[in-house]
């Protein structure tokens, strides 16, 4: 692997996290204050989360007019367009798990060094899940998949 793209991804890395951190996001309290209408509501994760889109948003504009990026043949986006059933109910368990746990995963791995009990559990939680999701998913396109003696 090229030296300057492990130095970029640890930098990207680097910056995302002291963002992460400085912002509070690291902080599950702070997060589910934000979802405590009725109690200490904090309303400063809208402001986290604008300037946020508003930098994808700039980024985008600036990164996609190019033939590829710096360090890879092609970029590598999402091609799908339709509201599924898999993307509703992924989005709706990554809004209950945030709400309840007060992480998401780019405020939980930043806070892994904090060495916390509840970022471990929460991460080997995560970890548990995606690694669950996929085995299902796999499960899902076997029990799909025509085989080569259906039909006949």
């Amino acid at each position: 692997m090229n030296v300057l793209r492990i130095l970029s991804i640890y930098l990207i890395g680097l910056v995302f996290g002291i963002g992460i951190v400085i912002s509070g996001m690291a902080n599950p309290a702070k997060v589910l204050n934000f979802f405590d209408f009725f109690g200490i509501w904090d309303p400063s994760l809208i402001f986290v989360m604008g300037g946020a889109v508003t930098v994808a948003f700039v980024g985008y504009r600036l990164v996609l007019p190019r033939p590829r990026p710096l360090f890879e043949g092609r970029f590598q986006l999402p091609t799908a367009t339709r509201l599924d059933a898999k993307l509703i109910g992924g989005s709706a368990l990554f809004g209950i798990g945030w709400g309840i746990a007060g992480f998401c995963p780019g405020g939980a791995l930043p806070a892994l060094g904090t060495g916390r009990i509840e970022v471990i559990l929460f991460t080997a939680a995560l970890l548990a899940g995606i690694f669950a999701a996929r085995g299902i998913q796999a499960r899902l396109r076997t029990r799909t998949t025509p085989t080569a003696t259906s039909g006949a």
